[in-house]
């Protein structure tokens, strides 16, 4: 992408950034970095082979980043990767989240690595939700999806998050043949006052038949909550895709992520920046827009703000699933999902 700005896109730059179907984008996903230190079958089942740590954004660049996006409408920013906690400046960066004007929220993903010692450090430093990915409450078979014996650990950090005052949340890809236990999960949730999201398989480039062997329709899942009396809940404007449901039995709640439901799309309210700071506009788009020239100096901020608007045109109504279409994504650390 060339460094010119593009002429006639400096009108109402401080205008809250849309599309042009009318979706607004109140929720920034951030990452951090590419690198991860799991192996998950999903994701990096051979680990991760990308660019180095020196290719990422700095704490600098994070910082202006964030405060365009929240000048111009953006109330939520979520931290990802790759794996977050691999940045040995992650509490800082939580503080500058937290730090900048008009966010209202700062949540993080991780894989949980070393939770116990490090939660009450992030609430410390301003964030104020924590995503765990959790893929099997069995202790073999999370080993065997992750490449990590440490499913207790991460157990252990949860309670952590929670006794530190953040809100918990619990990824988990649903997976055919190999997590597909749903009662399990829901005996979890009697007592477990956290939420646990359950991710639809997508296709992407790194392994297709991946997809094919695991994919599993997640509204067969909620046709069978709502039978057993799940309730939906009333979604914030900042939230993220998940459908969620709730029950008068349960302490914890159930979502449900379902990128090939016919109206996924329709309410979108994100937008991705890479580590390597590029705008992509969509998870599985065919290309990312180089924000790096404007975000060396604090005076570029209105340049930043007017190539992403400028960007955000091209921005398109669904994603390309249903078609086969992963665009670029050869995996889930590229953006953090």
């Amino acid at each position: 992408m060339e460094t010119s700005v593009p002429p006639g896109i400096w009108k109402g730059v401080n205008q809250m950034f849309a599309d042009q179907f009318g979706r607004r984008f109140y929720y920034l996903r951030l990452s951090i970095t590419e690198i991860c230190n799991f192996r998950c079958t999903y994701c990096l089942p051979n680990g991760y082979s990308g660019p180095s740590a020196s290719a990422f954004m700095r704490r600098d660049e994070l910082r202006r980043v964030m405060r365009v996006f929240a000048e111009h409408g953006t109330r939520k920013i979520r931290l990802t990767g790759g794996e977050p906690t691999i940045r040995k400046d992650l509490d800082a960066i939580i503080a500058d989240a937290r730090a900048t004007p008009d966010i209202e929220r700062v949540a993080l993903t991780s894989n949980g690595y070393r939770l116990p010692e490090r939660a009450a450090g992030w609430a410390a430093a301003g964030l104020d939700q924590l995503n765990v990915s959790i893929d099997s409450l069995d202790p073999a078979q999370f080993q065997a999806i992750t490449g990590h014996d440490r499913l207790q650990e991460v157990l252990r950090g949860l309670d952590c998050a929670l006794e530190a005052g953040l809100t918990v949340k619990v990824n988990a890809v649903y997976m055919r043949g190999v997590n597909d236990h749903l009662g399990s999960f829901l005996h979890w949730l009697r007592d477990m006052p956290i939420t646990m999201r359950f991710i639809e398989v997508m296709e992407t480039g790194a392994d297709p038949g991946f997809y094919e062997r695991h994919h599993v329709p997640l509204s067969q899942v909620k046709q069978q909550l709502l039978l057993e009396g799940w309730q939906p809940v009333v979604k914030r404007r900042d939230a993220g895709p998940a459908q969620e449901f709730w029950h008068p039995d349960y302490a914890g709640r159930i979502g449900l992520i379902m990128p090939y439901s016919p109206d996924f799309c329709t309410t979108c309210n994100r937008l991705r920046v890479s580590a390597q700071g590029k705008l992509h506009l969509c998870l599985f788009g065919d290309h990312g827009y180089d924000l790096r020239p404007w975000l060396q100096h604090d005076e570029q901020a209105d340049e930043l703000a007017a190539v992403i608007r400028s960007s955000l045109g091209d921005k398109k109504a669904t994603h390309g699933l249903h078609e086969r279409d992963t665009g670029i994504t050869r995996d889930l650390s590229m953006l953090g999902g």
